[in-house]
This record gives structure tokens, C-alpha cells and sequence, in this order.
């Protein structure tokens, strides 16, 4: 299993990349501001990321998302969101992480829009996901598998619990799922849990920012 296994490193520049990739690490995800859980990096650290993961045969993802708060985005941001897709595009992309909701449900309109701004890059649609009602959840992993979202990153639960914590509903929605789109548990999982989560999840993915030891 271990040569199929994915550990998605999550970066916010540049910095730790190298180390990352040396550590394991066979994807990116690229962002700016983790502080406030990730925004859309620069057009010169994204082009710099994807020359040195592609060199290693490492492909990246490239998060989306035009500030920190909410998931609820008005037109001129989705307009931001679209040209920043395009960049990715221009650059190289693998794809994309994006996630647009609207109430307690996924913004259809702008999702669609900007999925299909993303001409057939990866798709990940992001934690916002767990802000969802469960019930919306498994409604939600049946519309984003019909959609061509290749994925859907979730902690699974509450931030404030840990990751083993929320296995039970992680188990409910990787079974719901049923391989129709990858269930990409991330939040809390680093090099000291990572292949307890892989085991007891029985998937091949996970996600992080500590998900590989990076030398000191």
C-alpha cells in the first residue's frame, strides 16, 4: 500500500517545500495566509512551486479562496477567483482547492461556474465542507461527485476535536462515498499519525502541514 499512499503536504510559500518533497511528501498543497486557514498564493511563489514539485515528479494543488472568514463570496470575489483559476492554468496547476457555499449549502452557481473555469484541472473541494449540516454532507458528496470534484478535504467533525476523534464519521462518509469521489481526511494529522489514520481509514490519502518529518 505504502507506494500508492499520497501524503499532501500543506505550504504556505515556498520555504518548506524542498525539505517536504524530501521527506515524502508526493503533493502540494500551495497557499498564502494559514493563519486564517489559507488564501491564494502569489502568482511568483505558485510558478516558482510548481517548476520545483514538477522536477520531482510532485504535482500541486493550488488553493482558491480570495481572503480569510466566510465561504459565502460575492460576485467581484468570484470574479477574483476565476482569473486567480486562470493563473493556475497559465502556470501549470495540477488543480485547483476551492469551496463556495451559500447558507447551509454549497453555492451551486458559483461552484458550477468555477469548476468549469477550471478546464479539467483536479478539483478539491475544501474544509468548507465541514461547515455543512451532516445530513448536507452526504447530499453534498453526491453533488460534488456528479460535478467532477475529485475530492473533498474534511477533518471530519469539530476543529476542537482530534482527528481519531471524528473516525467514526469519517468511516460514514468514505463508505458513502463509495469511490465516486476521494474522501481526503487532513487537520491534526502529522509524521507521528499519519499511518495510523491511513490503516484505520483504509484510504491512500492524507493531507497536513506536518504530514512528513522535515529534517532540522
Amino acid at each position: 500500500m505504502e507506494s500508492h499512499v499520497i501524503k499532501e503536504f500543506c505550504a504556505e510559500n515556498l520555504t518548506n517545500i524542498p525539505a517536504a518533497i524530501k521527506a515524502g511528501a508526493k503533493r502540494i498543497e500551495l497557499c498564502d495566509n494559514l493563519a486564517v486557514g489559507g488564501t491564494t498564493p502569489s502568482y511568483g511563489v505558485l510558478k516558482k512551486t510548481i517548476e520545483l514539485a514538477h522536477q520531482a515528479d510532485v504535482t500541486v494543488m493550488t488553493m482558491i479562496r480570495p481572503r480569510g472568514g466566510n465561504f459565502a463570496y460575492c460576485k467581484a470575489e468570484i470574479e477574483m477567483m476565476a482569473n486567480d483559476i486562470q493563473m493556475c492554468l497559465q502556470l501549470g496547476s495540477d488543480g485547483v482547492v476551492l469551496g463556495c457555499l451559500k447558507k447551509d449549502w454549497i453555492d451551486e452557481d458559483a461552484t458550477s461556474y468555477l469548476i468549469n473555469k477550471s478546464a479539467g484541472m483536479a478539483i478539491t473541494f475544501h474544509m468548507a465542507f465541514d461547515e455543512l449540516s451532516i445530513e448536507n454532507q452526504f447530499r453534498a458528496i453526491d453533488w460534488l461527485a456528479a460535478n467532477k470534484v475529485s475530492r473533498i478535504l474534511t477533518h471530519g467533525g469539530s476543529p476542537e476535536c482530534s482527528i481519531e476523534e471524528n473516525f467514526p464519521h469519517l468511516k460514514d462518509l468514505i463508505e458513502y462515498a463509495a469511490n465516486r469521489i476521494i474522501i481526503l481526511p487532513g487537520a491534526g494529522i502529522t509524521y507521528h499519525n499519519v499511518e495510523n489514520v491511513l490503516d484505520v481509514l483504509q484510504v491512500d490519502e492524507a493531507h497536513g502541514t506536518k504530514i512528513v518529518k522535515l529534517s532540522s
